[in-house]
This record gives structure tokens, sequence and C-alpha cells, in this order.
């Protein structure tokens, strides 16, 4: 079908192009009986606005992009909601990419986002990135950029984050006071601050101890189900911990998996703890101890901090959303 332009609706109503382009553009110059009959007509017809002609006469556009890992996460659908949340009633509306994890996919979704002229990016980084040049091509333009959960701290922008240290640091704590004496740490990719911050946690939580972090009992780029599994069986085989604390609910889940494989029962055997709180948590058997991040609300701030950037209100901030600690059976006190 042959798509409708603005020469079509001013045919129909025997008006000129620049009056239905006025009219649709809210233009108080025309009046309010032709920007309804316009509308009305522009709808009737099936008339869709070109938003990157729309945003290059503007100078800006009222779309901004979301890249994220995974949507179907919890803690990023609910900061996708927190973010519309603000967006939306302000005028803005959401494209929203996923990376799938992938380096490759991240640095493709940001060029789309910049060739359909997106007025900002708002981004949480892939576990494989490790090169942050397509960030700080933003920046160089110019364009707004805001970073959330998984952030690089050397580019210039608003950064909103979780309490990583903290969240690590309790949920470790809470394992040593369930008297546990083998904790281990099953941790995502060291190039990523949140996965840093969270092994900074838990290894202040054993050095308060008076304990050495055994690099043995500390595993990396492990944040999959699969990869939680063969985690555990491999722990299991040599080094025997006691007790795991996940720096996600994914890998915990491959963990007790391995677990009921094993016959090793949860949590009189062996303590687990994840982080996210996705839905499962509370469903599974046993229900799983997880640290809540707070999705809604750190989508909240990030939108606003992303709105502030357009308004040219802009500075460079760093706010940190508190975390907490939900205890349940996979490690309750012994």
């Amino acid at each position: 079908m042959k798509r409708v332009t603005i020469n079509d609706i001013a045919k129909e109503l025997k008006v000129t192009p620049s009056t239905v382009s006025r009219a649709l553009a809210g233009n108080t110059r025309v009046s309010v009986k032709t920007r309804e009959l316009v509308a009305a007509k522009a709808k009737e017809m099936g008339y869709q606005q070109n938003v990157i002609a729309s945003a290059l006469r503007k100078g800006k556009s009222d779309t901004i992009g979301m890249v994220v890992p995974r949507i179907n996460r919890h803690f990023f659908s609910h900061v996708i909601s927190g973010v519309e949340e603000i967006l939306n009633p302000a005028g803005y509306s959401l494209v929203i990419c996923q990376s799938g994890e992938s380096f490759l996919k991240e640095q493709k979704a940001i060029d789309m986002l910049l060739a359909n002229q997106v007025g900002g990016i708002i981004i949480s980084l892939s576990e494989k990135t490790k090169c942050f040049d397509h960030l700080q091509k933003l920046v160089d333009r110019n364009i707004p950029l805001v970073q959330f959960d998984r952030v690089h701290n050397e580019i210039s922008c608003s950064k909103i984050l979780n309490d990583n240290f903290n969240g690590a640091y309790l949920a470790t704590k809470h394992l040593i006071k369930s008297g546990y004496k083998r904790i281990g740490h099953v941790g995502g990719s060291q190039s990523l601050k949140a996965y840093r911050e969270r092994y900074l946690g838990y290894s202040k939580a054993i050095e308060e101890e008076g304990l050495p972090v055994d690099s043995a009992l500390v595993y990396t780029d492990a944040i999959t189900r699969e990869s939680g599994y063969n985690t555990a069986i491999k722990a299991l085989s040599s080094v025997k911990p006691d007790a795991l604390f996940c720096a996600g609910d994914y890998c915990a889940l491959g963990v007790i998996d391995a677990l009921k494989e094993k016959n090793i029962s949860v949590p009189d055997e062996f303590g687990v703890v994840g982080f996210a709180n996705e839905p499962f948590a509370e469903l599974m058997a046993p229900t799983l101890s997880s640290v809540e991040q707070n999705g809604f609300e750190m989508g909240t701030r990030v939108a606003s901090a992303m709105i502030k950037d357009i308004e040219g209100k802009y500075k460079e901030e760093v706010e940190v959303i508190p975390t907490r600690l939900i205890v349940r059976e996979s490690s309750w006190n012994k």
C-alpha cells in the first residue's frame, strides 16, 4: 500500500500541505477547527508521521533509545517500566533494543538508534563489552547518554547504579552468620563495574571474619543457569564449598539444579544466595534468598536524568539505588 503523505491529506481537505503540516504539529496559527479536521482526516487515511523527517525539521527527536542485555530479565523489565513511567507523560517515546550480552549487537543497536535520529540513549552494558568507543562517540556528538546498572566509569555522562557492594556484603555476611564455613562466589565478568563491586562486597565480608579470600572458591563469567550448573559441578568435585553467593539469580538456579542432582540438601548441607530477586526466586523449591535491586525506582531515576540532559540541565551525576537482602529457604539460619 502507498504511504499516506501530508500532500494526500491536503488534497482531500482542499488546503495547502503547509496548513496540514502546521495543524499536525499543533501550531496555534491554524484554527482549532482546522486542526481537529486535519487530525480526523489523518486518522481516517491511516497517516503515520515520518519520525526521522520530523526530527530533522525540529533539530531534535522525541524518541529515546534504550539498550539492555536481556528484556526477559525481571530487573531490566522493571527498569524499562520505570523509564516509561517518567518519559511518556513528558512527551517522549521509547525504542528498546537487546544486546543479548553481545558487544557486536550492542554496537549495531547504537548505530541503528543514531541512524534513526533518537534524542538520547540509555544503556546497560553487555557482559562482553570491553571497548567503549561507541559510547565515547555519543558523548563527542553531544548526544544525551545515561548509563545504568552496568556502566563504564570513564565515560562522561550520568550513571545510575545499584548498591552492588552492600548487597553482596549483606548476602555473604548472612551466609557466614548462618554457619557456613567455605563460602564461594560465582560472579560475572570482572570487566564490568557491577560484577567487580559484587566481588568486592563478598571479599570484604570474608576478610572481616579474619579469613583470606580463597581464589579457588571464586568463579567468574557465570551468570546463566547453564553456567551456574557447570560451575557448581566443578566446585563440588574439587574445592568443595558449603555455600555460594551468586551474582545473579539465574546462576543460583543452576547451582541448585546441580545440588539436587548430587542429592545435597539445601540449606542443611549447602547455602545459596542470588542477586536480582527474579520472580521465580519465591516460587522454586527451595525458595531462593536473593538481593533486591529496585529496578522500577532505578528506571525513574534514569529517565529523570535523561530529561535533564535533553533540556540542557545536565551535570554529570552518579546516583546509587539501595539494595536489600531477602532471606528465604535456600540459606535459612541453621
